[in-house]
């Protein structure tokens, strides 16, 4: 498998963008955890006011009890701590809400800052890397097995892919000469498929 072109200046620019498209989806997945944290942080005062209404609710629910050891008025003593108690208690509920709703947040909030833009560079690069990976292997294939077997296909994916004019400087009638069989023009036909894959030609 060819991951790499052969000639310098396309290995420099595919390792280039590889680099690139490696370092901006590392930066998004370092924002997208920074700003998770960031958002997770807000969720602290949640965290203090669950806290405060278990205690207040703890606290109300431990003096009720003792105001109803209070002999004939116990149970109208008790009422008022009965109530602050509940306050106390829709407060820490409030407080867990609270968390759980910022929870959310940073997590919906980070994973989009994150994964668009990873989607994005993903769909854009991966394609173009998968094709010409597939081609250059298989086009290296080709350039591996006898003259006389791999260049006439890489020829003729020649005369399929490239440009007209680097096919007319190789033959007047470049189609015309593959059918000939005319080793020359085979040959500088299967070379344009190479250099056009970044790949050198077939060493004699």
């Amino acid at each position: 498998m060819r991951i790499y072109a052969d000639r310098p200046l396309r290995f420099l620019v595919q390792s280039g963008a590889d680099l690139l498209t490696a370092g901006w989806i590392a930066a998004w997945v370092w924002a997208g955890l920074t700003l998770h944290e960031a958002l997770a942080a807000l969720a602290e005062p949640g965290e203090l006011m669950e806290s405060a209404g278990d205690g207040v609710a703890e606290s109300m629910a431990d003096a009720a009890e003792q105001a109803e050891r209070v002999p004939w008025a116990g149970e109208g003593l008790a009422a008022p701590f009965g109530r602050v108690g509940e306050a106390g208690a829709s407060l820490s509920e409030a407080g867990r809400g609270f968390q759980e709703t910022m929870g959310t947040v940073a997590l919906s909030l980070s994973l989009m800052t994150a994964v668009v833009p990873v989607l994005f560079a993903l769909v854009a690069w991966l394609p173009t890397r998968g094709r010409w990976i597939r081609r250059a292997s298989s086009a290296a294939a080709l350039r591996s097995m006898p003259a006389d077997s791999g260049a006439p296909l890489l020829a003729l994916r020649a005369l399929a892919t490239a440009r007209p004019r680097r096919l007319l400087k190789v033959s007047p009638d470049p189609a015309g000469a593959w059918r000939a069989g005319d080793a020359e023009a085979v040959a500088g036909l299967a070379e344009v498929e190479l250099r056009r894959l970044g790949l050198r030609p077939r060493r004699s």
